[in-house]
């Protein structure tokens, strides 16, 4: 077995100018790799937690040296010498090291990216793609495939300067396409989007996540213009493509109530229930993620009994890929499908566990990125290989986002030449 022979880090910055981690690990049998931790915008409060050195002289306060000090020392100090047979020995050793729930301690970012980096050891020591390494890992029955994009193409939100309320306004292609099939389709639908924008005088500038990021009087109009645009391609809405939104009501629930631009008054859970059903009756969304507040509990299992037959409800900050979230919320009956990000619980170890208890309990697994991104490509390669159902990777633009769709490509491509072997 390979031994750690050193392990190093250094402060970088992610797609939003934001500090982060990069770690740089290096086996005793030659293996030199280098992973890096994405940052969210929106974070749910039951998030692991980024270590910041507080010193508003250096980016605002956000920056990172802490976490890279922590890897330099306490984490080098516990791993550099240890033989490792595969990753999860020394996530063990990162968990026991902090000890506490929410990675608080040495930071989630200092943790992840160290996690990240030497499972991507592991991979390469053993002369497999990573998507393969954690597919055998898990022990995986079913065969390889890549999961159905997820297309941010409207941004809005904190991701886009709030110019509506709504975060994210989806594109999805159907389930049967390849991949490769639905990154045409819903990027055809990208740039018509755009044309569209130009022809209404709408801005076409781009938010956090590569959507672009007009400015409507009502969320809905955004999904009109969304439909709009779909329908000068080739594309059929409600047959080839269809709508999904990121709520995140979190960022407009207030004082036991939601504030949106589309109704005068504040809405009970209720009301915004209600408003969720006119939407699904005009536009038949078959995702919906983060539509309640994330301790609305008795909405969550309302709207899920309600609506979660036609469609995907999704917990992210309600869950934030935490094993005692999740377990709630299958108890509570609250959600049919769970965001998985790395980052919201700490190490890969963990978010695998959470991938399979999620399973088991029957829900629809979405792999996503963060709004913060570096062009590092682990989350596609994790998403192979824990079989999951949807990705979320922003639009297909921005090069942060892109590095992970044309990582997708090249595992297709691979998958599909193993095949034709067989």
């Amino acid at each position: 077995m390979p031994i750690i022979q050193s392990i190093t880090a250094r402060e970088i910055i992610n797609s939003k100018a934001v500090p982060t981690v990069e770690t740089t690990v290096a086996l005793s049998d030659g293996t030199i790799v280098t992973g890096s931790c994405p940052t969210g915008t929106s974070i749910g409060s039951y998030e692991a937690t980024d270590l910041r050195d507080g010193d508003e002289n250096r980016y605002g306060g956000k920056g990172v040296l802490k976490a890279v000090a922590n890897i330099k020392t306490t984490i080098a100090q516990a791993i550099v010498g240890k033989e490792i047979q595969n990753f999860s020995d020394i996530d063990k050793i990162l968990l026991e090291l902090d000890a506490t729930q929410n990675k608080s301690v040495l930071g989630a970012n200092a943790i992840l990216s160290v996690s990240i980096t030497v499972a991507r050891a592991c991979a390469r020591s053993a002369k497999m793609p990573l998507y393969k390494y954690l597919h055998h890992y898990l022990k995986q029955q079913t065969n390889l495939r890549i999961p159905t994009p997820i297309f941010n193409i409207i941004n809005g939100g904190e991701h886009a300067g709030n110019n509506v309320d709504f975060q994210e306004f989806m594109v999805i292609p159907a389930s049967s396409m390849t991949f490769s099939s639905g990154l045409l389709m819903c990027t055809n639908v990208y740039h018509a989007l755009k044309n569209t924008l130009k022809k209404n005088s709408l801005t076409t500038l781009v938010g956090d996540e590569g959507g672009f990021g007009p400015t409507f009087p009502k969320n809905t109009d955004a999904l009109a213009m969304l439909k709009k645009a779909i329908d000068t391609t080739s594309a059929k809405f409600g047959y080839d493509i269809f709508f999904g939104l990121d709520v995140a009501s979190n960022s407009f629930y207030h004082e036991h109530a939601y504030h949106i631009k589309d109704n005068p008054n504040p809405m009970s859970t209720n009301e915004i229930i209600s408003y969720f059903r006119e939407i699904n009756k005009e536009y038949a969304l078959v995702y919906l993620e983060d539509p309640l507040a994330e301790d609305d509990w008795d909405g969550w299992s309302a709207l899920c009994k309600e609506q979660g037959q036609d469609t995907l409800i999704v917990g992210d900050d309600l869950t934030a890929t935490n094993p005692y979230r999740l377990q709630i919320a299958i108890n509570k009956k609250a959600i049919t499908g769970i965001i998985i990000k790395p980052n919201q619980i700490g190490t890969v170890l963990e978010s695998l566990a959470v991938v399979e208890v999620a399973r088991a309990a029957g829900l629809k697994i979405i792999v996503s990125h963060r709004s913060g991104e570096t062009n590092d490509d682990f989350i596609a390669d994790f998403a192979v290989a824990t079989a999951a159902d949807y990705v979320k990777f922003g639009a297909p633009a921005r090069g942060e986002r892109i590095a992970k769709y044309n990582r997708l490509l090249a595992i297709e491509e691979e998958i599909l030449a193993a095949t034709k072997k067989t």
